[in-house]
């Protein structure tokens, strides 16, 4: 899969998401709904007002957010996907659904929690830096930021691994929790 420009990858997941109605199987895989929980459960027991999301797809994480926080601004580079979770969740009003593409559309604000699920390795090295730098300054004071990445095969260029470690790796934060599973990474982190 070829996702290394953006007009590409905005493609490839249009087509992806026109294609089937859940392509990774939200709805019904075992692995998304323990990942889903994990992913929850990894978080502080507390609300969070303000929640961004990158990589929503159809929206059942962000339904699952939305139990954390007062509001969850959702994103996703599919203009499809986008349509298709406002659609399923209906009307949730703490959850706003919006297509973008990151780094550059990166949304105003400050965020409590940012949470980029099984995203970033389809991003460009120098993406995953600019992501990494632009959640740094969206976060509140005691904002956090949790990261998930599929550690399984691919055919991208970027490992999950080797995403979270370009993340990671530009110093501006403080790992609070890595958590290691058969198939997936979760980091829970703090600005330094």
């Amino acid at each position: 899969m070829n996702v290394a420009d953006s007009e590409a990858r905005r493609r490839v997941f249009d087509d992806l998401h026109r294609k089937a109605e859940d392509p990774w199987d939200f709805a019904t895989s075992p692995y998304e709904s323990a990942k889903r929980a994990a992913t929850i459960a990894a978080l502080p027991d507390r609300k969070f007002p303000s929640i961004l999301e990158i990589g929503c797809s159809t929206g059942y994480l962000s339904q699952a957010l939305s139990q954390k926080g007062d509001h969850v601004l959702a994103l996703d580079v599919s203009a499809v996907a986008v349509a298709r979770a406002s659609v399923r969740v209906g009307d949730a009003a703490q959850i706003c659904f919006r297509q973008a593409e990151l780094p550059e559309d990166w949304p105003p604000g400050a965020f409590d929690l940012i949470v980029f699920s099984e995203v970033l390795y389809f991003m460009t090295v120098e993406e995953i830096r600019r992501c990494a730098v632009l959640a740094q300054n969206s976060l509140t004071s005691d904002g956090i930021c949790l990261l998930v990445n599929w550690t399984g095969q691919t055919d991208l260029a970027i490992t999950g691994r080797k995403a979270a470690s370009i993340f990671l790796a530009s110093k501006l934060w403080q790992c609070k929790l890595e958590q290691h599973e058969d198939n997936y990474l979760l980091h829970l982190l703090m600005t330094s």
